[in-house]
């Protein structure tokens, strides 16, 4: 993929043009707060307001427009992760080296997820210092070949899995930012080609890893990710995208997205789209829940993207691999999050007491946790099953099928159930089970966001 800018002396005037556009326009905003009219006209409220807005949105364009991607060094071939090496006896227990990257991973999301999870949630941001420390654990190298500066040394779906499953133990919002750019960068390996490869990935493995989103979501009912109205034609020297993506994590960041459009003629692909460019606009998008992974509604106008943007060759099973790894990926925060519930009520019906004695030596109270730890297992060996056969190159849409019709309609109903158990104080955000139930409802339709 060739350079953002051919010549850097034309992209800083072009980064100061775009910032002086910038001031200027807040300038006159904040002239026009100033003038005593608004108060005869009683609009000041409504004017400083949209300073406000104006400000928050100006300054984050400004900074997620202000990378500009080049190759570090050219590659010969595109590098792709080794499948597993065939095994007499299939076995889902986690290697020694996952089980410590598990353990490591939960204890940053148990002691430094969770304690920030309800100020995310009612900010609908993830704190900076909490996504710099996620990226200090090295999610993004996980999926990353080691000639490409990562410490992949084959196909790691069920890592991944793990991965997601401990964030999610910690908060489901802030799991799906952290994970968001390791989508993007795990894309870029098994779909980009070596210029895409070179351009793009040794800024996933430095110390600056860039906020990045993978887009497939539409904003209507019954999205099939199938049925893309997002489009995309040829154009001089590569494509024009159009279209409308919803649910983009940390939009307003991003400074890389890959884009799922209907090519013309060939059907459903993926498209590498730079922040900065022409025709790209972010909206904000709060939900019900995932609000800690500061969704926003990406907007495209007549975008225009150079052929090497183009992921897979435009493949449709390249598109249709990226839909199944991503519900895969979908399964493991849903049964992240479900454990969760499962260890906070445990406690709380063994020690609320009433009319004499814990709750939990109530029959109703104690099959409903039992029911909540056997639909948890379901998910969680179908979710490990799925993600050992895509490590080992064999056909995993079926297992794929099966876990997340599970985690869909099961995570959901722990959610609920949670809920239920903590009665009264469910309802309430003292406590983190109402959170969790909104953010188990987004696993039935979000589609694309995270990758394994």
């Amino acid at each position: 993929m060739a350079a953002s800018s051919a010549d850097p002396a034309a992209g800083d005037r072009a980064s100061r043009g775009g910032r002086d556009a910038m001031g200027l326009s807040l300038s006159l905003l904040n002239r026009l707060a100033g003038a005593p009219l608004l108060d005869r006209l009683g609009l000041r409220r409504p004017v400083q307001k949209a300073v406000y807005e104006a400000t928050r949105t100006g300054f984050r364009t400004a900074a997620a427009a202000g990378r500009s991607f080049a190759a570090a060094r050219r590659l010969g071939k595109p590098a792709r992760p080794a499948t597993a090496a065939a095994a007499d006896l299939f076995d889902l227990t986690p290697t020694e080296d996952q089980r410590l990257i598990r353990e490591t991973v939960a204890e940053f999301a148990t002691e430094q997820l969770r304690e920030r999870a309800a100020e995310a949630d009612q900010r609908c941001a993830t704190p900076d210092d909490l996504l710099a420390k996620s990226a200090e654990l090295g999610i993004t190298l996980l999926g990353v070949p080691e000639e490409l500066g990562g410490i992949g040394t084959g196909r790691c779906a069920l890592t991944s899995i793990l991965v997601a499953e401990a964030l999610a133990g910690g908060d489901l919002g802030l799991a799906v930012a952290c994970l968001a750019s390791s989508a993007v960068s795990t894309a870029l390996v098994l779909w980009g080609d070596a210029d895409a490869q070179a351009s793009y990935l040794p800024s996933f493995v430095g110390e600056d890893v860039p906020a990045a989103a993978l887009a497939i979501l539409e904003p209507r009912p019954l999205f099939d990710p199938f049925e893309l109205r997002t489009v995309a034609r040829r154009g001089s020297g590569g494509f024009v995208l159009d279209g409308v993506k919803s649910l983009v994590p940390r939009a307003a960041q991003a400074e890389l997205f890959v884009v799922a459009a209907e090519l013309e003629g060939r059907g459903p692909a993926l498209f590498v789209v730079e922040s900065g460019s022409a025709g790209l606009s972010v909206v904000a998008e709060p939900a019900m829940g995932l609000r800690a992974a500061g969704m926003g509604r990406l907007e495209l106008a007549k975008v225009h993207v150079p052929d090497t943007a183009l992921l897979g060759e435009g493949s449709t099973q390249t598109y249709t691999e990226c839909v199944r790894l991503s519900r895969l990926a979908w399964c493991g925060l849903a049964v992240g999050t479900a454990q969760a519930v499962l260890d906070y009520v445990i406690p709380y019906v063994n020690d609320r007491v009433a009319f004499g004695e814990p709750v939990s030596h109530r029959q109703g109270v104690a099959f409903k946790i039992a029911d909540i730890a056997i639909e948890l297992e379901g998910m969680r060996l179908a979710t490990y099953r799925a993600a050992a056969r895509a490590d080992a190159g064999k056909p995993f849409a079926r297992e794929v099928a099966l876990a997340h019709r599970l985690c869909v309609d099961k995570g959901m109903a722990i959610g609920s159930d949670g809920v239920q158990l903590l009665g009264g104080h469910g309802y309430v955000k003292e406590h983190p089970v109402e959170r969790w139930y909104r953010d188990l409802r987004s696993i039935g339709i979000a589609e694309g966001i995270v990758l394994v």
